[in-house]
């Protein structure tokens, strides 16, 4: 180092005389002196336009002052965990930010509704209880032979009467059935009466008090789902116009019939 070779010079000198004693003492006059590490941290060095102005920047951000807070609350800094308590001291939790509810509001199942499943469509006769099987082949028996009359017997009266008609039957529930056919003998009335049994059946409410089989199915089904063999078998009952209609309106509004498990016929209505 510089250091030690000018000590070394002043060691030569001085074997030769006070002359050149005096000149290694001026030459060790001009060695630099040794500085802190404190000087040297702050010795100027050179630095880029482009960084002194970066320093500049820094150097003049301003920290926004610390939030005045009580002695006796210390609030804990996000590098510093909060101390836990002692054993046996519980901490009290904030209250729990409740939202009003809106007294006009309502639920949303209460506001759009839930549709009841689509019923199982069948036609196993077998699945039926017994009186319905026999009310059911009564029924088409006698709209096989043509005469209207043999309907009677098989309708109910009274309070629970079979249903007709949405409306008050006025007078012979016969006379009103050969009314509503296009002929003056029933045989229409008759033949709609034995396709809606043909079809295949639902039962509904099983289970409650008013539970009951019910023909055609289309009664159970939305329109729209049909696939295409169950669109044969509906216009075997109506036409593609009454089909069209139906779907505008949203269900199916033709003839279909009613059994209770017990075996009473309980309506045969067509509209809504």
């Amino acid at each position: 180092m510089a250091i030690g070779r000018d000590s070394l010079f002043g060691y030569q000198a001085a074997r030769f005389g006070a002359a050149a004693g005096l000149l290694g003492m001026a030459m060790a006059l001009t060695v630099p002196q040794a500085f802190a590490l404190s000087e040297i941290q702050r010795e100027d060095v050179p630095v880029s336009e482009e960084e002194e102005s970066s320093s500049d920047e820094i150097q003049r951000e301003e920290l926004p002052p610390p939030d005045p807070v009580e002695e006796s609350e210390p609030v804990p800094s996000e590098e510093t965990p909060a101390t836990p308590p002692p054993s046996g001291m519980s901490v009290p939790l904030p209250d729990p930010i409740v939202i009003p509810r809106d007294p006009e509001a309502t639920d949303v199942e209460t506001e759009t509704g839930q549709e009841e499943p689509v019923p199982e469509i069948l036609y196993d006769i077998e699945l039926l209880p017994e009186p319905v099987q026999r009310m059911r082949a009564l029924i088409m028996e006698a709209c096989a032979s043509g005469d209207i009359e043999r309907l009677r017997p098989l309708l109910s009266g009274g309070e629970n009467g079979t249903q007709l008609s949405f409306g008050q039957v006025s007078g012979d529930p016969i006379e009103h059935l050969r009314g509503l056919s296009g002929d003056d003998k029933g045989h229409e009335i008759l033949a709609i009466l034995y396709e809606v049994l043909a079809a295949g059946y639902v039962r509904l409410d099983e289970g409650e008090p008013g539970e009951m089989y019910v023909w055609p199915y289309f009664f159970a089904v939305p329109l729209e789902n049909l696939t295409d063999p169950q669109r044969v078998e509906l216009f075997k009952l109506v036409t593609a116009g009454d089909y069209e209609d139906m779907k505008n309106f949203g269900a199916y509004i033709f003839y279909r019939i009613g059994i209770s498990p017990e075996g009473r016929w309980i309506f045969f209505v067509a509209g809504d």
